[in-house]
């Protein structure tokens, strides 16, 4: 590394730095040629030898005319095979105790998409053996999916149980970027996985929330790095899960102020629409490998039209929305079956499954529209056609509620997967009125009927 400049001023993680060549944006630069220096990225110029960074690490100790150097390209990071099971740092430096990664092979996190001729487009399901999500939001293989929800309504345990799917049904992998984490959160997280028996197939990476906006900003395609290798080395399915995307768009507003720039629409920063685009089409499938991608989304005050929340959904193929109401009834997971969409092509999902998720929805929509009426008046007051779709509307709402694996430690439910071919038969039977004399409890928190019929 060769020395280019020297520190101007230092404004909390926005430094000007004086140089006599300016290095090219997004070039990583550091304090020191050691591994305790301090490590920045380019951003802005500000005329012919002075420039803006943001720095990626806590800018404690930093002066004025302390040395800059040039680390010769952006941030890379170390990629090996032996990168799963780890739990990293946005730089692919151990955070779980571990030995570094020993390889010669790095990565630089802003890297360009696969090459047209090269991508794959999304096909098929991918199951989860969640009864709700596979029949009602199935997830596109190689598809883009968000969670969308506020605060405590199941989204990181929903991504927790992918993660164990996508290893115990599909011998896949999953890279799961930590965006804004709380450090109690994140080391939760690694413990649960690891009980969970699902980690030696995961990589975690995670930019925790007491550290720089711009770890924050770049943790995501850090860990879309890792996904990328995985695809195109191990050729498997790999499933990346990002938790938060909207803490990635808070980084990026963050950076943006600090750099000065005008906010547009509710505050966000001018660039909100690219700085998305930059991340989701990244998260693409090739003819090596497939990315199937699962998004939490926190949304502002339950807020939908949010501008952030709609930048995020113009990405996704699928969108699982989780609400407050289904949680508050007990209903988990607490997917609203009727906001939460896919992509519902009979020549994809096949008609079976296209025509029962139809009369399912129909039946949940017209028990939610009668609610009212029941709460006032009772179920007696409605006509025998519509007391039967609303009994059968109840059975399947409890139906559709199941016990993860990943919460058996603290629910003390065992964990239950349901394939789709059974989901799908057990709603022919409740559709069919085979379940009608069935106590609605019975349907409550378990796996397919078939255990409860024998």
């Amino acid at each position: 590394m060769k020395e280019v400049g020297s520190i101007v001023e230092a404004h909390g993680p926005v430094v000007h730095i004086q140089c006599d060549v300016l290095p090219p944006l997004q070039q990583a630069l550091t304090t020191e040629q050691g591994e305790s220096g301090c490590t920045f990225e380019v951003y802005q110029h500000l005329d012919r030898h002075h420039l803006r960074a943001i720095a990626l690490q806590h800018t404690a100790g930093l002066r004025r005319g302390m040395p800059v150097y040039d680390t010769g390209g952006p941030l890379r990071v170390p990629v090996s095979p032996e990168c799963l099971g780890r739990l990293l740092n946005v730089f692919g430096i151990p955070l779980d105790g571990g030995p570094r990664l020993e390889t010669d092979e790095f990565r630089n996190i802003h890297s360009c998409p696969a090459p047209l001729h090269e991508t794959v487009s999304a096909s098929g399901i991918l199951e989860t053996g969640i009864k709700v999500i596979d029949l009602l939001c199935p997830f596109v293989r190689g598809g883009k999916t968000g969670l969308f929800g506020g605060a405590g309504v199941g989204k990181t345990v929903l991504i927790m149980e992918f993660m164990h799917a996508i290893v115990a049904l599909h011998q896949g992998v999953s890279v799961f970027a930590g965006v804004g984490e709380r450090i109690r959160e994140g080391h939760e997280l690694w413990h649960e996985m690891r009980a969970a028996g699902v980690m030696p197939r995961t990589l975690m990476v995670l930019g925790q929330m007491d550290e720089s906006p711009g770890v924050r900003f770049r943790a995501g395609l850090s860990a879309l790095t890792y996904a990328e290798y995985l695809r195109d080395t191990l050729g498997k399915e790999v499933l990346f899960l990002m938790d938060n995307v909207f803490r990635f768009v808070q980084a990026g507003s963050e950076i943006s102020g600090l750099l000065g720039r005008i906010p547009a629409t509710v505050g966000y920063q001018p660039t909100l629409m690219s700085e998305v685009a930059e991340l989701e089409d990244r998260i693409i499938s090739t003819s090596h490998g497939s990315i199937t991608s699962v998004q939490a989304v926190y949304v502002p005050a339950d807020d939908m039209t949010d501008p952030a929340v709609n930048a995020i959904l113009g990405h996704l193929d699928s969108q699982v929305v989780l609400s407050r109401s289904q949680a508050g009834k007990g209903i988990y997971p607490a997917v609203d079956p009727l906001l939460s969409t896919s992509l519902r092509d009979r020549r994809i999902i096949g008609d079976r499954h296209y025509d029962t998720a139809e009369e399912v929805r129909k039946h949940l929509a017209r028990y939610r529209e009668l609610e009212d009426v029941i709460t006032m008046l009772g179920i007696q007051e409605l006509s025998e056609v519509d007391q039967k779709i609303v009994l059968r509307a109840r059975r399947l709402q409890r139906y559709l509620t199941q016990p993860f694996h990943v919460t058996a430690e603290h629910s003390g439910i065992k964990g239950v997967t349901v394939p789709l071919a059974e989901t799908l038969t057990d709603c022919e039977g409740f559709l069919g009125g085979k379940f009608d004399e069935l106590p609605e409890d019975a349907c409550y928190m378990r796996g397919g009927m078939k255990e409860v019929t024998t």
